[in-house]
């Protein structure tokens, strides 16, 4: 049975030898994260050869989304590395202090923190394990009172409650890093903390101005994003549920009504969705999962998530390969209980605009009211799968294309399969026949089977998909 849930991995030093990531794209990975908070432009394009080579050696397409890190809203190092602070102590985030932290004040890589905050303004340390209240602002000096202490240690993040800190979302690293994704021909761009559409298009710009051609991925983090959430995601080619970050400014309780309704308006525009944060949390030290990790994950897929997210579980965890195992397993089971009537309700709200549109949603039309084994798209864009899996079929679909970076970008479309396909004959009936026999050589279907056939009559060029064909396999070499 073909997953339709795609599944994202972190890379990181549990993760890099090319050995351990056979095993795991072989466990199910459909599209690898690199995150740029750590190491250099030649460690990422070192990366990115280790990944195509891994895949290459699996005879699979894996996809490959740079992350920036985005703004870096944190106390710098202590001097023994860490401390505790206790309830009702006085402590100083300093913006100007340049040497090690102690017991009474600690540095900060943010420095306009100061400009940001006035009394009473909450700020939450170490993804809110720790609360401190503002008191006094003292030119540089934020003067805090610890109301939930703990342990504070080098490099902690700093939430304000609410949202309202103003660093930019593409810092001169980003914006460096963006060309090394172009580069290594990212297939996604990820854009930490952005708090508008503008964000996402001046991310664009960058990118488009670098030679590539990622698609843009809104991280949704910041309180300030929900308001802005329309434009975000018009702005942006799919969005990340970031549950880590949103949950300690928005309060942890508001974050799963917040994804169901991010993945429906992602959905809704056209737009892809992954959730992520702390899914297997647990499986970076145990083998198995815990029973509230399994609903979690169940339930993004019952929301309609594109892709599930892996993060320290496979960068630094003891079991990369059985976690996802454990997540390709647990998406499978949930996709059984997806019960989605989307193909009714699109033809009967929307307006096409476009005949590829059309073209794409009378196939899954077609596919939902006949006994279908799959749905075939012979595809230069990738636009008319896209569609396709803006709603769940209960078929696969299977993406033909000669082009790689097509491939690519699929592997995150839900229910999208990619297929390498060069299509020998400039003639649309032949081509599909082409596709047919090539399906039935890769014992993706069998004769007899009823399949949906798409294609552009202008065979080749991409927005062109004009036509449907319902086919009986094999029925032409009867004839």
């Amino acid at each position: 049975m073909l997953r339709r849930t795609k599944i994202v991995a972190t890379l990181g030093p549990a993760s890099s030898d090319q050995k351990v990531l056979e095993k795991m794209i072989m466990a199910g990975v459909d599209l690898v994260r690199m995150n740029f908070s750590h190491g250099s432009a030649q460690d990422h394009m070192n990366r990115a050869a280790t990944v195509r080579a891994a895949a290459q050696a699996c005879g699979r397409t894996v996809g490959i989304l740079a992350d920036l890190q985005g703004p870096k809203i944190r106390v710098r190092k202590f001097e023994h590395d860490k401390i505790v602070l206790n309830n009702g102590d006085t402590f100083i985030l300093d913006a100007t202090l340049d040497g090690l932290g102690n017991q009474e004040r600690v540095g900060l890589d943010y420095k306009e923190l100061p400009n940001d905050v006035s009394v009473g303004t909450v700020l939450l340390l170490n993804d809110g394990m720790l609360e401190f209240h503002v008191t006094g602002v003292k030119g540089p000096q934020v003067i805090c009172k610890v109301v939930r202490g703990g342990v504070l240690s080098n490099n902690k993040g700093i939430n304000r409650k609410g949202g309202g800190l103003t660093a930019p979302a593409l810092t001169d690293k980003d914006k460096e890093d963006i060309k090394t994704a172009a580069l290594i021909k990212a297939d996604y761009l990820a854009v930490s903390f952005p708090r508008t559409g503008d964000d996402m298009r001046l991310a664009r710009e960058l990118m488009h101005a670098a030679g590539g051609k990622s698609l843009l991925m809104a991280k949704i983090e910041r309180a300030e994003a929900i308001p802005a959430l329309a434009d975000i995601i018009d702005a942006s080619d799919a969005i990340m549920v970031a549950r880590g970050d949103l949950s300690v400014e928005v309060g942890d309780a508001a974050v799963p009504g917040l994804q169901k309704r991010m993945i429906k308006m992602a959905r809704e525009k056209n737009r892809l969705v992954i959730t992520a944060t702390q899914m297997m949390e647990s499986m970076i030290t145990n083998p198995i999962p815990t029973r509230a990790e399994v609903s979690d994950v169940a339930n993004a897929v019952l929301d309609g998530t594109d892709a599930v997210m892996l993060s320290a579980e496979t960068a630094v965890g003891d079991y990369p390969v059985e976690t996802i195992e454990a997540m390709a397993r647990i998406c499978l089971k949930a996709e059984v209980e997806v019960n989605d009537h989307g193909i009714d309700r699109r033809t009967e709200a929307q307006r096409f605009t476009r005949i590829d549109q059309s073209i794409a949603m009378s196939a899954l039309y077609a596919a939902s009211h006949l006994k279908v084994k799959a749905i075939v798209a012979l595809t230069q864009s990738g636009s008319t799968p896209l569609w396709m899996s803006r709603v769940n079929a209960r078929v696969p679909i299977f993406a033909m294309t000669p082009l790689t970076e097509t491939l690519s970008k699929v592997t995150l479309f839900s229910g999208v399969h990619p297929i390498a396909f060069k299509i020998g004959s400039k003639d649309h009936s032949l081509a599909l026949r082409e596709a047919e026999e090539e399906l039935v050589r890769l014992k993706l279907v069998a004769d007899g089977d009823v399949i949906v056939m798409t294609i552009g009559e202008a065979v080749g060029k991409s927005g062109h998909t004009n036509t449907m064909k319902i086919v009986k396999v094999g029925d032409h070499r009867k004839h």
